[in-house]
């Protein structure tokens, strides 16, 4: 028995809210860290503006805020702003709210941390903001993805709600991953003088430490940092968990598992083993030929298109 398209979008959604809510606080750490460093050099240094472009709710936020954009105002907008539907809280809520809906598809545990967390944000709300750090902010966030993420691998049985859980968070990382690596494009736009220098350095370890890759870089490649291996780790690296090519063979994997549960191959399997092939091709001098940036957002605009695909072939509802 299948689950209903209407349930199998929740699942998906929940699997996708949780990874976004977890993206934005890496993000807020990137846009942190580079601001720890003195503007001696010039530049495009306005690190939340980065931030807002990469996540892809610049306009959002100027539509509230208009042009102050300081460090409260990006807080408050990516961590707390019911407005803003890819903040940390909105991200949250929304999938708990998925997660009530499907809650008989779900085990205990996996409810409980989501439910809990939705309990732990909406105190966080209330705590008057003096008195909340930005590091215990990201360091909630990244710990309550984990948790939630835990409980789905350990207890949700291996059946297709389990795939939809999986197929939606492994499409976000993708975009994730290729978001923030475009914030380092977006730090330094337009100069590109600053390339092989101290600070340029720094920022491509920011991006590592914010994706809790640092260590597994140095493993892989050893103690120097280039763009290019960064590049070839976080994009064609099949060892590197949140690789785009890593993301993209998992969401084949587990929409090969559908099709073989449901006895038929669709356009979504087609479309996501079109795009390992494509990874599968190229190298880190084909990206940097192409354009660092404009590989990126190339490959948002696949990720995007391959979850319409998926959305048509098997879900429907209003569920988000």
């Amino acid at each position: 028995m299948t689950l209903l398209a209407r349930h199998a979008e929740n699942l998906f959604w929940i699997g996708r809210l949780v990874e976004r809510a977890e993206t934005v606080a890496r993000l807020f750490e990137v846009g942190s860290r580079n601001a720890l460093i003195p503007n001696t050099a010039g530049g495009f240094r306005n690190e939340w503006e980065s931030v807002l472009r990469a996540s892809g709710s610049a306009g959002t936020f100027k539509a509230k805020y208009g042009d102050d954009i300081r460090e409260r105002n990006v807080e408050s907008f990516l961590f707390f702003d019911s407005d803003n539907p890819s903040s940390v809280a909105s991200c949250i809520e929304h999938a708990r709210e998925n997660a009530r809906i499907v809650r008989t598809s779900l085990t205990s545990q996996t409810w409980d941390a989501l439910n809990n967390a939705n309990q732990e944000m909406r105190e966080l709300k209330r705590t008057e903001r003096s008195k909340l750090s930005m590091s215990d902010l990201i360091d909630w966030t990244l710990r309550t993805a984990a948790l939630i993420r835990g409980t789905i691998e350990d207890t949700q049985l291996r059946i297709d709600g389990y795939d939809f859980l999986n197929i939606g968070t492994y499409l976000e990382r993708a975009d994730s991953t290729a978001r923030l690596l475009d914030v380092k494009y977006f730090v330094l736009l337009p100069q590109v003088d600053f390339v092989g220098t101290e600070l340029d350095n720094y920022q491509w370890r920011t991006i590592l430490r914010a994706l809790s890759a640092h260590r597994a870089f140095s493993w892989a490649y050893g103690g120097e940092v280039t763009a290019a291996k960064i590049a070839d780790f976080l994009i064609l690296n099949r060892k590197a968990p949140r690789s785009l090519i890593t993301c993209a063979e998992e969401a084949c994997w587990h929409l090969d598992r559908l099709a073989r549960a449901y006895g038929q191959t669709t356009e979504a399997q087609t479309q996501a083993r079109l795009l390992v092939a494509n990874m599968s091709e190229i190298t880190v001098d084909d990206i940097f030929e192409e354009g660092l940036h404009e590989f990126l957002s190339r490959s948002i605009d696949e990720i995007a298109a391959l979850a319409a695909v998926i959305s048509g072939v098997y879900l429907s509802g209003e569920a988000r």
